[in-house]
């Protein structure tokens, strides 16, 4: 199937059964390459189907780990009038005024953040301005202000960025001279009458070891209905 270019894909939700479709692979990769994130509500038309049109998060996509192509997708039937809960990503915007300063560095605890909101509400990536952020200053959870129509799910008091106090450099201890072979001191212990000398044989610690997992296998997809995945506006 993808040889042939088309993309494994599943569709499931509350309002069917799950479906195993088939998608273009270049428009699902255009339409993964022209947004910010992954989060994508799409209109999905799917051929020889009851309903011709469906409306469909992009739950997950699977993606090859080494030239980055799409493997499977995963999309999650919704309705209009039905509140999700999605993990959308956190991006910085501007210098903190710690790190242009101070040389302080910016850490950025958390990376993606629950909301819960209509479909057609669902931002692609949240932005938090730190250009006032100093060393030692942190904003959490409850401080970042959410579009409309969006609520933000989870602690308060959470830390999502902050920044730190530069690291001290360590200190170097000088390396200490080697005294020459004449001045280095040799002293030999007189062993008495009878005793008998020997050295103790020195015990070998055994290596540790590691076990390996064997990686998972790739389901084998059906040949299924052919489905359009299209943004919706």
């Amino acid at each position: 199937m993808r040889s042939s270019g088309r993309v494994p894909a599943t569709i499931y939700g509350r309002q069917a059964k799950p479906q195993n479709l088939e998608v273009n692979t270049r428009e699902i990769s255009d339409l993964i390459h022209h947004h910010v994130s992954e989060n994508l509500l799409v209109d999905l038309s799917i051929e020889n189907d009851e309903r011709a049109k469906r409306l469909a998060l992009v739950q997950e996509i699977q993606h090859h780990p080494i030239d980055g192509k799409v493997l499977h997708v995963d999309f999650h039937e919704v309705a209009e009038n039905e509140k999700v809960l999605v993990n959308v990503p956190v991006e910085t915007i501007g210098e903190a005024a710690g790190v242009k300063n101070n040389g302080g560095v910016l850490e950025h605890v958390l990376y993606k953040l629950k909301v819960r909101c209509l479909p057609r509400d669902l931002p692609e990536q949240l932005t938090v301005d730190v250009s006032a952020l100093e060393i030692g200053k942190t904003i959490h959870l409850g401080e970042i202000t959410a579009p409309a129509g969006v609520e933000i799910i989870g602690d308060k008091k959470l830390p999502v960025v902050s920044v730190t106090a530069p690291r001290a450099e360590e200190e170097v201890a000088p390396i200490a001279e080697a005294k020459a072979a004449g001045d280095v001191e040799m002293t030999k212990e007189k062993k008495e009458e009878g005793a008998e000398g020997g050295e103790a044989k020195a015990g070998e610690k055994a290596p540790a070891k590691a076990e390996a997992k064997p990686a998972a296998g790739d389901k084998k997809a059906e040949a299924k209905p052919e489905a359009k995945a299209e943004k919706k506006k």
